[in-house]
């Protein structure tokens, strides 16, 4: 059952937003234009497998915490193992990364511009929603690892001196 509700999850909201929408977003704009692998289309090709990785590394960690990334069925512990060591939110970096590798396989501002917007969109769900709720239910684990895990930028975990 944690397996469906994983699938689920994933087709229907990184599913939705990191590929349907950028294809549409593509075709719309890009209609007919050939995709060239020379040196930005590889490069593109790159962020795209990373920004699958990534999500797909967090995915796993959800699951081995008995839970979904859904805010409706999160897990019952704080998932703070894998890349959620470097970063308290890996899973959105990686579906911006897949937004980006489209992006730049294309050359397409308008995916440029969808990145940027969904961006501020993750921020904002982070920051109004996300960490208000997880401070809710995990308490002082929750700001313990706030204070040593950066929301945003990869960096090596912080520790007090």
């Amino acid at each position: 059952m944690l397996i469906l509700k994983n699938v689920i999850f994933t087709a229907l909201v990184p599913g939705a937003f990191g590929v349907l929408v950028p294809r549409w977003i593509a075709s719309y704009f890009h209609s007919g234009q050939v995709v060239r692998l020379d040196g930005a289309g590889w490069m593109g090709l790159v962020l795209i497998v990373c920004g699958a990785a990534v999500y797909f590394l967090c995915l796993f960690e959800f699951m081995r915490a008995k839970g979904t990334p859904a805010p409706i069925d999160p897990p019952k512990e704080l998932v703070v193992r894998g890349l959620y060591r470097y970063t308290r939110n890996p899973m959105y970096a990686g579906v911006l990364c897949l937004i980006l590798g489209q992006a730049v396989t294309l050359r397409s501002l308008p995916l440029l511009l969808y990145a940027g917007i969904l961006f501020v969109t993750f921020h904002l769900f982070v920051v109004l929603y996300e960490e208000p709720k997880l401070t809710k239910m995990f308490g002082e684990s929750y700001r313990n690892y706030r204070h040593t895990v950066p929301r945003w930028l990869v960096m090596r975990k912080r520790h007090d001196s």
